[in-house]
């Protein structure tokens, strides 16, 4: 059954404009990031690990707890910044990203970093694995739920496709696909509606606004029993600053001193009318 939430995603909350500060910093000192990419999921993370995910640092290694697979390793600053402010690892680790011998980069690696599911880099396959994970959980018996962020260009491997009916055919309902969907897959190779093809895969399908932070949180802790769950969320590239979402050449890049500046001014009076 589809169901759709609409919500303004016009305000933005502190921990929102905190995250993509923090973001900020750590591309500069970097020398690297994917800012447009990044910005497009904050509040999908915020949700998870603010409102959803039952996991800790203190029980990360608890056989029930939750997952959260990040498939979508163009955001991993952001989740990094996240793990570091909820107590996973210092937040002054930040500080060393991209350096030599630093455990923060580009891609994470779950072999250096506490909170880290996989290691993302290659895209297509978070999904897959998160599926696993979920049938694993299946056999065992456990109680905790998987939850795996995409984005929609993912969508064009066949990976995920694979997962897709792997996910339908074992009947994985506690396993929920989110996928950020910000408009970059039309660019590429437009499969028109994600939505309607894991609809017909089987999928128990949500739209809503991936700015929201309220119709997220509706759609992604509503249960679905007996199958997987998807939710199309509906994002802007670089949302949280004007500059990000009007410069392409944001894709890819880190800001100077000065872009810095610019950029944090520009989230400190995003959705303020300043």
């Amino acid at each position: 059954m589809e169901c759709m939430v609409n919500g303004k995603g016009k305000s933005m909350t502190d921990a929102a404009r905190k995250l993509r500060i923090s973001v900020l910093e750590t591309a500069y000192r970097g020398g690297d990031a994917n800012l447009q990419s990044v910005f497009s999921s904050i509040e999908i993370l915020r949700v998870l690990y603010d409102r959803v995910l039952r996991i800790t640092p203190g029980t990360k290694d608890s056989p029930n707890r939750d997952y959260f697979v990040l498939s979508k390793g163009q955001s991993t600053m952001g989740l990094l910044a996240l793990l570091a402010e909820k107590g996973y690892f210092g937040e002054e680790e930040l500080e060393t990203a991209c350096q030599y011998d630093s455990r923060i980069s580009m891609q994470a690696d779950r072999t250096k970093l506490p909170g880290v599911e996989i290691c993302a880099g290659s895209l297509g396959h978070g999904f897959p694995i998160a599926a696993g994970i979920a049938y694993a959980g299946k056999i065992q018996g456990r109680n905790g739920q998987v939850y795996v962020l995409a984005g929609d260009g993912e969508m064009n491997e066949g990976t995920m496709w694979e997962a897709a009916l792997f996910a339908v055919g074992e009947k994985l309902d506690n396993l929920t696909l989110i996928v950020d969907d910000n408009a970059s897959l039309k660019e590429m190779l437009d499969i028109g509606d994600i939505g309607s093809k894991l609809e017909n895969f089987g999928f128990d399908i949500r739209y809503v606004d991936g700015h929201d932070e309220e119709g997220l949180f509706q759609v992604i802790a509503r249960p679905h029993i007996g199958r997987p769950g998807a939710v199309i969320a509906r994002t802007k590239r670089g949302y949280g600053s004007h500059i990000l979402m009007e410069d392409r050449s944001w894709f890819h890049r880190a800001p100077d001193q000065e872009e810095l500046a610019q950029l944090t001014e520009d989230v400190k009076k995003f959705g303020m009318g300043g």
